[in-house]
């Protein structure tokens, strides 16, 4: 589910749509979390929809750790790629806000931490030249991902989040104690899923 102060908007012919703020989302905020509505197939169930359901699929899905295609129900599917992201993924099926998102800011994940099945051709961005998306760039770039999260954990107590009650208790109290400083964190890199970098590299 996606933080409920977002819409979905129109961005440009190039990009399509994308996920918008409609109030300010502070830093250490939860803008995303996997619930029961999410659809979870794994690959025989992929490969029993057939040929004509595959673009659908690899367009609007992420990879987990296990391979599995995970297609978000809501608008979540249409937060768009950007090498500077304002949301980044955790160990615990939930992203974070990395800095405050500004009301009519653009919500945005870099691709490379979603597990691509194939590479991925962004658009140029002022101040990198990473227009390739890898399938295994979260072994290339979770050590940066990873100081990010670290970073807005330290927020998590102190904003509100409205999307808590998707988190089971024990990951809940798992993601408070990386807050205050009570447990490590997990890194994004337990979120790569090998197989599908090495058969596409």
């Amino acid at each position: 589910m996606i933080h409920p102060h977002t819409r979905l908007r129109f961005i440009s012919e190039a990009v399509g749509y994308g996920v918008v703020a409609t109030e300010r989302i502070p830093k250490g905020t939860i803008t995303w979390a996997k619930d029961p509505l999410d659809q979870t197939l794994g690959m025989e169930a992929v490969e029993a929809l057939g040929p004509a359901f595959r673009p659908h699929l690899d367009h609007f899905t992420y990879r987990d750790n296990r391979g599995d295609y995970v297609l978000c129900w809501d608008h979540g599917r249409y937060i768009n790629h950007s090498a500077f992201p304002n949301c980044i993924t955790t160990a615990y099926n939930f992203e974070l806000a990395v800095r405050d998102i500004e009301p009519g800011e653009e919500l945005t994940n870099d691709y490379g931490f979603l597990n691509l099945e194939y590479p991925f051709e962004a658009f140029p961005e002022p101040g990198t030249d990473r227009t390739r998306i890898l399938p295994d760039d979260l072994l290339r770039h979770h050590d940066r991902w990873d100081g990010q999260l670290r970073d807005a954990f330290r927020h998590f107590n102190t904003v509100e989040q409205l999307l808590a009650f998707l988190g089971p208790l024990p990951t809940l109290e798992t993601a408070r104690s990386i807050g205050n400083g009570a447990a490590e964190m997990d890194s994004i890199q337990s979120f790569f899923y090998a197989d599908g970098a090495l058969a596409s590299a």
